[in-house]
């Protein structure tokens, strides 16, 4: 091999390794970037299940008693009465519970899109090396 030939091969190599370290760089920042994305979501999600339980909180408290009184009226029962409210409280609860469960679950932590592109990138590679 010539002196020619081998300083052809080692800038090459040279510009092979900066390719590998460009890309290795974009792809950490696409890593980042998807999981700064799918953390905030699932901080959203529990969000949701925190104004939940705020709502159930303020639910039991203001409104309990007023509609157990209220209802009681007209059922005369203080108990059926309660137990009326209670039931509907637990619905409105379980649905924000629903809501906020749908939020976190809709959305996978796992960085699909890099592994996507890495997939690609591979597969550019193996043609480049290999044709």
């Amino acid at each position: 091999m010539s002196d020619r030939q081998s300083a052809s091969l080692q800038g090459l190599v040279g510009d092979a390794l900066r390719d590998v370290a460009d890309l290795a760089r974009q792809e950490f920042a696409l890593f980042r970037t998807e999981m700064a994305d799918n953390v905030g979501t699932v901080a959203k999600g529990a969000a949701m299940f925190l104004v939940a339980a705020v709502f159930a909180v303020a639910s039991l408290i203001w409104l309990t008693q007023a509609l157990v009184y209220g209802i009681d009226v007209v059922v005369h029962s203080r108990w059926i009465s309660a137990l009326i409210v209670g039931a509907l409280l637990l619905v409105i609860a379980g649905v924000l519970v629903m809501v906020g469960r749908n939020m976190i679950s809709a959305v996978s932590l796992a960085p699909t899109r890099t592994v996507k592109s890495l997939r690609r990138d591979g597969e550019i590679l193996s043609e480049r090396i290999s044709g």
